[in-house]
C-alpha cells in the first residue's frame, strides 16, 4: 500500500471552554466518517467549529478518557466532510469560499490529511473547482470522498449544471485533472464507497430518480451513470459493504418516509422507522455472533434513532430504537480498540457526546459521555 510523504503540518492547539460552535453550513457534525479508528487502535473525533475544525482523541485504547479539543485552522469552510482509508489516514475535504483580490467570492475545494492518531494535520491543500466561471464555480456542493484499496483518494462533488464531478489521484500521488462524469438533477450529498476489492461505486438521489456510477476495475473508469425508478429522499444515501465486492445503499424512501435498502439486482427492501433527512450513519459488525448492519440517524424532530438486522437479510426484520438524545447533523458509528460499538453526536448545546456498547448480549449502549471542552 503506498505511503504519502508528510508534507508541512498544520497548526493544531488545545481550546478552552466554550470553543465549540457551529460552522457555517454544517448543521453541527461533519459528513462522513467523523469517528475514526486509528492504527494504534484510539478513537479520534472531529466536529466543524468556525475557522476550522475541532479533534477529540482517546487517551487510551477503549477508552473512557479524551483529549481535546485541538483546534485545526482552515479559514471559510462551509462543509466539512471526513473519510478514511483503510490505511487508516484520515483524510479532510472541505468548500472553501474566499474573498479574492478583486472583491470577487471564489469557491474551492480543499484537502488534508491526519497520518497518525492525535498527531498534527498536514496544510490543506486546494484542488481547485471544475468550473471556471465564477459564478457557476459558486454553485459548486460539498465534496464528499472515498479511499480506494490502494490508498488513492477519490473526491466527488456535484457541479453547477446538477451533474457528478471528479478529482482522483493518480497511482504516482499527483493529482489528475477534474472530470465530469454526468448526471443531471443529483442530490447535494452523492454516497460513493471504495470496496474491499479495489472498485469504486457512488449512489446519488435525483430529481428523476436514482443514478450509480461503477469503476470497470479498480483505478479504471466510471462506467453510468445508470439511472434506476427508486425514489431515495434528497440527503439521505448511504452505502456500506455488505459482500465482497458488494454494496448495499440505504436511504430514506421519499414515498413512504421509512428506511429502504437496496443492491444491484434486486429489489428495494422496506426496513421501517421514521424519517430521516440525513445520511444514515452504517456499520457492519458482529452482534451476539451473528453479522449484523447497524444504522443511526436523526429523525425529523431532532431524537437519534439507532436499528440493526443481518447483514443482507432485509426480509428478517429490522429493529430500530428511539434514545432518549437529541443531536445536531449526522450521528457517527465505529468500533473501539476492543469492537464495541460506539456512537457520536454533537448534542443541541454544540458539545459531542459518545456511547460505548455495553459488555454482554446485545447491542445496548452505556451511559453517555459529554466531551470537555
Amino acid at each position: 500500500m503506498r505511503r504519502r510523504s508528510a508534507g508541512p503540518v498544520g497548526a493544531a492547539r488545545q481550546v478552552g471552554p466554550g470553543a465549540v460552535e457551529r460552522g457555517q453550513d454544517t448543521a453541527g457534525s461533519a459528513h462522513g466518517d467523523w469517528l475514526t479508528l486509528g492504527r494504534d487502535g484510539r478513537l479520534s473525533l472531529y466536529v466543524p467549529t468556525d475557522g476550522g475544525l475541532l479533534r477529540w482523541t482517546e487517551t487510551t485504547v477503549g477508552g473512557p478518557a479524551w483529549s481535546g479539543p485541538h483546534f485545526v485552522a482552515v479559514a471559510g469552510l462551509t462543509h466539512l466532510t471526513v473519510t478514511q482509508g483503510a490505511d487508516t489516514y484520515v483524510h479532510f475535504l472541505g468548500r472553501r469560499e474566499r474573498e479574492r483580490a478583486d472583491g470577487a467570492l471564489g469557491v474551492d475545494v480543499v484537502h488534508a490529511i491526519q497520518y497518525q492518531t492525535g498527531l498534527a494535520v498536514t496544510e490543506w491543500r486546494s484542488l481547485g473547482n471544475p468550473h471556471r466561471d465564477r459564478e457557476q464555480g459558486r454553485e459548486l456542493g460539498a465534496p464528499v470522498g472515498a479511499v480506494a484499496a490502494d490508498g488513492t483518494v477519490h473526491v466527488f462533488v456535484r457541479n453547477a449544471g446538477g451533474g457528478l464531478a471528479l478529482r482522483r489521484e493518480s497511482p504516482t500521488g499527483k493529482w489528475r485533472a477534474w472530470e465530469d462524469l454526468q448526471g443531471s438533477g443529483i442530490d447535494a450529498a452523492p454516497a460513493p464507497i471504495a470496496l474491499a476489492g479495489g472498485r469504486l461505486e457512488v449512489c446519488a438521489a435525483a430529481a428523476s430518480g436514482m443514478f450509480v456510477w461503477r469503476q470497470t476495475e479498480p483505478g479504471g473508469d466510471f462506467d453510468g451513470p445508470r439511472g434506476f425508478a427508486l425514489r431515495p429522499a434528497p440527503g439521505t444515501v448511504t452505502a456500506l459493504e455488505t459482500g465482497p465486492d458488494r454494496a448495499t445503499f440505504f436511504w430514506t424512501d421519499a414515498d413512504s418516509g421509512g428506511a429502504a435498502a437496496w443492491r444491484a439486482g434486486d429489489w428495494p427492501a422496506a426496513l421501517g422507522g421514521s424519517p430521516a433527512e440525513h445520511p444514515y450513519a452504517s456499520l457492519r459488525t458482529a452482534v451476539d455472533g451473528y453479522d449484523c448492519v447497524v444504522l443511526a440517524y436523526r429523525d425529523r424532530d431532532g431524537s437519534v434513532v439507532l436499528g440493526m438486522g443481518g447483514t443482507e437479510n432485509e426480509a428478517g426484520g429490522f429493529w430500530w430504537y428511539a434514545l432518549a438524545e437529541s443531536c445536531q447533523g449526522v450521528p457517527a458509528l465505529a468500533r473501539d480498540g476492543h469492537g464495541r460499538v460506539v456512537m457520536a453526536l454533537v448534542g443541541p448545546d454544540g458539545a459531542p457526546k459518545v456511547a460505548r456498547q455495553e459488555d454482554g448480549a446485545g447491542l445496548t449502549l452505556a451511559r453517555w459521555h459529554t466531551l470537555g471542552h
